[in-house]
């Protein structure tokens, strides 16, 4: 039975890693051991900033709902415990397209959120 060299599989799987390391700068796209590395890295980087956009987002959130809140004489913490005292419950993200898209809204919200904390 004669030798398999692995030659079609090896390729393919090296062909995988340099097809993913196009565009990198010199040796990194074209030698396969640096091409690797440079891919191992770039993907940890990329799992790292789905995580990192969550927390960019929800940052984001909260500063325009807090610039919001203050144009209507709340705090960012003072209007969410109104709101949590007032049982209503919207997620960030809503409530921040509504302070961009819908003021009348979010001047109700606001409203509820005043109403609760005086009670």
């Amino acid at each position: 039975m004669p030798r398999a060299k692995r030659g079609f599989k090896a390729r393919r799987r090296r062909n995988k890693i340099l097809k993913l390391a196009k565009g990198y700068r010199g040796a990194r796209s074209k030698i396969f051991s640096v091409a690797k590395r440079q891919v191992e890295k770039a993907l940890q980087g990329a799992f790292a900033g789905r995580k990192m956009r969550k927390r960019d987002f929800r940052s984001l959130w909260i500063m325009r709902i807090n610039a919001a809140a203050r144009t209507h004489g709340l705090s960012y913490s003072r209007f969410i415990n109104g709101l949590d005292r007032a049982a209503i419950e919207v997620d960030r993200k809503v409530m921040a397209e509504m302070a961009v898209n819908d003021p009348a809204g979010f001047a109700y919200l606001a409203e509820q959120a005043k109403l609760a904390l005086q009670a």
